[in-house]
């Protein structure tokens, strides 16, 4: 048996963002990925989901449309119950006749080219043979079935004639997506606690019924919260994180629900896998700000198309009501004389010493964000940084620097006092707005001076550093991870994030300038 190890979750159709620590190869997949469906746009497919309600909108036939949507798909509904629920349990199920189930699903067919089924709960054996009749007549090109036959409390929801109807089903699919004690139902096993044993009563089930089996590790323990794609003669792993929410209510309805347009896009499953699996991550990152109910709430759906709503990142509206802070710091008399290549060498010495003190405190902010952080991807990325800083950076300093340790002058000690200040809080996001000026800052004055970097300058290397393409992505993803906090901010907080961000700016501003104020015995420029 081959097996695959598919490594990246990746980013929706419509968007083909690098993400740190994708592989070239990766990215070339998505790439490619992403043009193929933005020339199929004259042909957006039609997805029909077959499937009971949920009032409350997380789970059913509701959040398959609204992952359809954010697939990029257009949605259609047959409704086979109607169920009266909410986010802390069912109250009551109507189911309507048989002949109005399939007077809805003719209705659609006679009428609409359907490129794919996602059927979901059918709930009795009598619904089971509607839908397969149907499905026998129209053919659609592509289904997938989420076999709804056990609670997320363990309770079977099915009598025995009803579960043998939906075993009879499965030959039916592509794609069969059942959680972990739905799989053992349907292999007629106990569920399995580990990882090796759901692979295993998988590979039994694609062997068996001849389909392609979604493997969703969300029920088993752990830290990890891995899925695959399981054929009869090859497994694709798709790794994931759990993500520590109770808000979880319609995850299994919404991931193969997003198979389901993905596929009828036109993508393998083993490439759609990865695009569904990090779509839903986020939906389940973001499910807590939606407040939706007092029980089990449902993920956010529109996680990644908020901005639509909100046109501007946060990050880019500070970064725009900062604008007299900017100019300010690259007409200041530091800059200046630094592009010119006239500033004394006391001077860039003192900068240089003061600047390596602020980078030690400044370390240990990006480390307590690193901390504090709320995925894997942020905290990587922040300790990384926190690295660097005291690495990369604290280096090429002391190249230019004298021997000695100065006292933090009172512009040095503002701005590292500020920080700490800001990281004793506690607020992931409000530290995220308070580091992220020392990024965007010395990026824009930094490009400026790289452009003054020529050959004969006194500080050419120390210039070129601050221009270059890894330190512009690290603060594209500093941004990019400052945005996603003010997005699961509420409006105190966001205005806290604001404060810490401009007195950022504003320090980073004084900062530059203070090498100019200082009282410095003069020495001659370095040589080259």
């Amino acid at each position: 048996m081959s097996q695959t190890n598919e490594t990246t979750p990746a980013a929706a159709p419509a968007s083909a963002d690098a993400r740190p620590g994708d592989t070239p190869q990766a990215l070339a997949r998505e790439t490619d990925l992403a043009r193929a469906l933005a020339a199929a746009t004259d042909r957006v497919p039609r997805v029909l989901s077959i499937a009971g309600t949920d009032p409350t909108g997380g789970a059913g036939l509701q959040a398959d449309l609204k992952s359809f949507a954010a697939m990029g798909a257009y949605g259609m509904g047959v409704v086979t119950a109607l169920v009266a629920q909410n986010t802390q349990g069912v109250r009551g199920v109507h189911t309507p006749p048989q002949s109005f189930l399939e007077e809805q699903l003719c209705s659609v067919s006679d009428d609409v080219e359907i490129d794919a089924v996602k059927i979901g709960m059918l709930g009795s054996a009598d619904t089971v043979e509607t839908v397969r009749r149907w499905l026998s007549d129209v053919r659609p090109p592509l289904v997938v079935f989420d076999p709804v036959m056990v609670a997320s409390s363990g309770d079977r929801l099915l009598d025995d004639d009803a579960e043998a109807a939906v075993r009879g089903l499965v030959p039916l699919a592509d794609l069969v997506t059942p959680n972990i004690p739905e799989l053992a139902v349907l292999t007629g096993g106990a569920p399995a606690r580990t990882w090796a044993e759901a692979r295993r009563q998988a590979e039994d089930l694609a062997a068996s019924a001849g389909v392609v089996v979604l493997l969703k590790g969300g029920h088993l323990e752990g830290e990890d919260a891995n899925d695959a794609v399981v054929r009869a003669d090859a497994i694709t792993e798709v790794p994931g994180e759990r993500i520590d929410t109770k808000n979880t209510h319609g995850t299994g309805c919404s991931l193969s629900s997003a198979m389901a347009a993905l596929g009828a896009w036109g993508l393998t499953w083993e490439d759609a896998l990865p695009r569904a699996k990090g779509w839903l991550t986020d939906a389940l990152r973001a499910a807590d700000a939606l407040n939706v109910g007092r029980g089990h709430g449902p993920v956010d759906h529109g996680v990644r198309t908020r901005h639509l709503a909100r046109p501007s990142s946060w990050a880019r509206e500070q970064w725009d009501a900062c604008a007299d802070v900017r100019a300010a710091s690259s007409q200041g008399r530091f800059v200046t004389r630094l592009a010119a290549g006239t500033l004394e060498r006391a001077r860039f010495e003192w900068y240089l010493a003061q600047d390596l003190l602020y980078l030690d405190e400044y370390a240990r902010a990006l480390a307590s964000l690193a901390a504090v952080a709320p995925t894997r991807r942020a905290q990587a990325f922040w300790a990384r940084a926190s690295q660097e800083c005291l690495e990369v950076e604290a280096a090429l300093h002391l190249s230019h620097a004298r021997e000695g340790s100065p006292e933090a002058a009172p512009m040095t000690r503002a701005y590292t006092d500020h920080l700490l200040a800001v990281s004793a809080r506690g607020s992931y996001a409000e530290l995220a707005a308070a580091v992220l000026p020392c990024f965007w800052l010395y990026q824009a004055v930094g490009e400026e001076l790289a452009e003054a970097a020529r050959p004969e300058h006194p500080y050419v290397d120390w210039l070129a550093t601050y221009g270059t393409d890894e330190f512009r992505e690290s603060t594209r993803v500093a941004i990019e991870l400052t945005d996603e906090a003010a997005g699961h901010a509420g409006p105190e907080e966001r205005s806290r994030m604001a404060a810490a961000f401009r007195r950022s700016m504003e320090l980073e501003r004084d900062f530059f300038d203070a090498p100019c104020d200082a009282l410095l015995e003069p020495q001659p420029l370095p040589q080259r």
